[in-house]
């Protein structure tokens, strides 16, 4: 039990430092990293809080996760797609400025 603490500060930090790729870089490759940098923090985090005391891990968390992996690798190869379509249109990889969303 003394490692889920370290468990979910592992995960902090990670999903610290996919918020911070994802605001700051204009890259879109390293925006869909950073968008699975997150990912993988959740996926830490529900990991560690299927810990029960003395008694064998709660199994639907670890099912949350499975789902989730299979989830982010489509998401990921459909980003993907769409980010190569974009470079095939426009010869570009980053987004200019005001093309960053609303407001």
């Amino acid at each position: 039990m003394e490692q889920v603490p370290l468990y979910v500060l592992t995960a902090a930090g990670l999903f610290a430092i996919g918020v911070y790729g994802l605001l700051v870089q204009t890259h879109l490759l390293r925006r869909i990293l950073a968008v699975n940098v997150i990912g993988n923090a959740v996926f830490l985090l529900l990991v560690a809080w299927a810990v029960r005391d003395g008694r064998p891990p709660d199994p639907v968390p670890h099912a949350m996760v499975l789902t989730g992996i299979v989830i982010a690798v489509s998401a990921t190869a459909f980003a993907l797609a769409l980010l190569r379509r974009y470079y095939r249109d426009t010869g570009r990889v980053s987004l200019e400025d005001g093309e960053d969303g609303p407001g």
